[in-house]
């Protein structure tokens, strides 16, 4: 799982192993470790509407709506966003997705990918 964030933005990916996981097993998440911290960041099934984020104890959360996660690893669905109005009247964008290969060269292993439909066009 990879997760990006800019600004008022969050984007997580996920393999297709991890899509698996979490429709399986309701949810999914990954640890980074640093010198003074630890964050976890994963996706979790709820009974929701749309995508909703929370960020407590150096956790970002993910929350899914189940009714799309049920099906999500057997669909062609690449994934589901929100936009999300912040109590400042701002924004905060989230995106969840199915992790393609990378067309160009890479040293990251991309061997648990999704055929990335653009590879035949370059």
């Amino acid at each position: 799982m990879k997760i990006r964030i800019k600004e008022n933005s969050v984007r997580f990916r996920l393999t297709p192993s991890e899509v698996k996981k979490f429709c399986e097993e309701g949810q999914i998440e990954k640890v980074t470790q640093f010198n003074s911290t630890t964050l976890i960041y994963g996706v979790k099934q709820q009974e929701i509407e749309h995508l909703q984020v929370d960020f407590n104890n150096n956790a970002i959360t993910l929350n899914v709506p189940a009714t799309f996660a049920k099906e999500w690893f057997e669909n062609d669905v690449v994934g589901i966003d929100h936009t999300e109005v912040l109590s400042d009247g701002g924004s905060f964008f989230l995106l969840l997705e199915k992790d393609f290969a990378c067309l160009d060269n890479t040293h990251e292993d991309q061997s648990d990918k999704y055929p990335n439909p653009k590879a035949g066009m370059c």
